[in-house]
């Protein structure tokens, strides 16, 4: 029996191709992740034969999972709640839960915080 792939399994492989290549040419384009961006989208583009706006979805994508590769917490959506966060630390297994209201105090209200903007 020949196995059937979904689109979506196709996209995700394309999708790691793309990962690979930002992991692969990161170095070279240190600073630049315009250009690297770019590379990666010509290089799914010619390779896999796709339409410019499906390249740049799959590589914006790789790009997001590039960027949190080396994070480790992440933040527990299902143990969280409204006034509560949760964090783990799938490495070593540590959990963390975070009143909401010191992160406000701590972080967006903080008197030197300039990297915040309201949204």
């Amino acid at each position: 029996m020949i196995p059937i792939y979904s689109q979506s399994d196709g996209q995700h492989c394309i999708q790691q191709a793309a990962l690979f290549f930002l992991q692969r040419y990161q170095a070279q384009h240190a600073g630049n992740d315009q250009v690297l961006f770019c590379k990666a989208v010509e290089y799914l583009r010619s390779t896999f034969e796709l339409a410019m706006p499906l390249a740049e979805k799959l590589v914006s994508d790789a790009y997001g999972d590039l960027k949190i590769l080396h994070e480790r917490r992440r933040l527990d959506i299902s143990a969280s709640i409204d006034t509560l966060a949760v964090i783990t630390d799938p490495a070593n297994g540590m959990t963390w839960a975070v009143p909401v209201g010191a992160i406000v105090g701590r972080v967006i209200e903080a008197p030197d915080n300039r990297r915040l903007r309201l949204v």
